[in-house]
């Protein structure tokens, strides 16, 4: 189940708000300018679906959205206890930083938490099975996967060099929870 915790970014971590229901996450996330959506992923795929199953089981939400927002290319990202080098890969994504195009995630499977640094506030959006994040361009965020991770998601993205990042060299990612779930 998705939910999402807004912090003031001054505060003890434990001080928050809760939202849990689609419809507040939406409008909680929107003040943000984080757009939220829910995606049908019920698609029946193999648990070694190759990148262009997964693409071809979603191509039309996928155009759609591509036509929306201008986006180019879309990828497939897997992560599981099994990959290679995950611990080095949660790490890569758990500190604060901007891309200078709007990053977009749907969830086919597993989850994640998404934090978004907005103004005075940590938007700490756990993202499930059939979710769509899009993280406009410039806003400072970091993701983690766990620990334990376990999440497929299609990438899109408008420059096909892909993942980007610009790192801010603030510490704030440090002093909120990390991603627990396993």
């Amino acid at each position: 189940m998705s939910r999402l915790r807004v912090y003031r970014d001054d505060t003890r971590p434990d001080v928050f708000d809760e939202y849990s229901t689609f419809e507040t996450i939406r409008d909680a996330a929107a003040e943000a300018k984080i757009r939220f959506e829910r995606w049908d992923a019920s698609r029946v795929l193999a648990p070694d679906a190759s990148q262009d199953e997964v693409l071809a089981a979603y191509a039309d939400s996928i155009r759609k959205l591509e036509r929306e927002c201008g986006f180019g290319t879309a990828d497939v990202v897997s992560v599981n206890p099994g990959t290679p080098n995950h611990a080095e890969m949660r790490k890569k994504f758990l500190d604060e930083h901007t891309h200078s195009e709007d990053e977009a995630r749907f969830f086919v499977e597993g989850s994640g938490l998404f934090c978004i640094h907005y103004e005075h506030a940590v938007y700490a959006l756990e993202c499930t099975k059939g979710d769509l994040i899009n993280v406009v361009a410039g806003t400072r965020h970091w993701f983690d996967m766990g620990p334990v991770p376990r999440f497929t998601a299609i990438r899109l993205f408008t420059d096909p060099k892909g993942w980007v990042a610009n790192f801010t060299g603030s510490d704030v990612a440090g002093r909120f929870p990390r991603y627990t779930r396993v």
